[in-house]
């Protein structure tokens, strides 16, 4: 079966993801939940303590309710983006009725960030593999190199941790301050946590362009069979 190697990026890119999109979702899902996993094990490990409580919220009331309550739809977007689903964490009971010391929120929001980033990376995937499959030959490494560091970013920027000595704030900083950084220069760093995220997407879009365009050179440079 021959094909018309003078389709474009963005062809080439529809067509992989036709051809993979039970995988790449699959990837996706996976992905995501290792990565709440892997934070939350964090955690645990940091503090050396299990969860002992577990919060939910009427996320989807409070969506309609910022909906129909707020004028401006960039104000609703802001604060819906803070909603959180549920809140999963230790409290310490030594002081009086309680104090949280650490917990994982749940933000449908960064949920959403983050399988949109197990998508970026398979997607990616299988681009390259399209890549060695068409010419036996493995893409530059600058494709694989911003992948890693647009992952890296999105990760970090989307993780929905607190910590007591952090203002029990959820947000990406706490990540930071966990593992060393001074709590802070954490906070100073908190603001940009939204570039973090920009930044981190447009490394994977930038990789998945690459790598869109080296398949579609390596094709184009292949007589096929009439």
């Amino acid at each position: 079966m021959t094909q018309n190697p003078n389709f474009s990026r963005l062809n080439f890119i529809g067509q992989t993801v036709r051809l993979n999109l039970g995988a790449i979702i699959a990837v996706a899902l996976i992905g995501t939940l290792l990565y709440y996993l892997i934070l939350m094990a964090a955690l645990v490990v940091r503090f050396d303590n299990l969860p002992n409580y577990i919060n939910s919220y009427d996320w989807w009331f409070h969506v309609k309710r910022i909906w129909v309550s707020t004028p401006s739809v960039l104000d609703t977007i802001s604060i819906v983006q803070d909603e959180w689903l549920y809140e999963i964490g230790f409290m310490n009971y030594d002081f009086g009725i309680g104090i949280s010391e650490w917990s994982l929120f749940i933000n449908p929001t960064k949920v959403s960030a983050v399988f949109i980033l197990g998508v970026s990376v398979a997607i990616n995937f299988f681009l390259i593999r399209a890549n060695n499959r068409v010419c036996s030959l493995t893409t530059g490494r600058t494709s694989q190199v911003a992948t890693g560091f647009g992952a890296s970013l999105v990760a970090v920027g989307s993780i929905t941790m607190s910590w007591v000595v952090c203002c029990s704030t959820p947000t990406w900083v706490v990540g930071l301050a966990m593992m060393g950084l001074g709590v802070s220069v954490s906070l100073w760093l908190e603001p940009i946590g939204i570039w973090v995220n920009v930044i981190g997407f447009a490394m994977l879009l930038f990789a998945i362009y690459l790598s869109a365009s080296r398949a579609r050179t390596l094709a184009n440079s292949i007589e096929l069979p009439n």
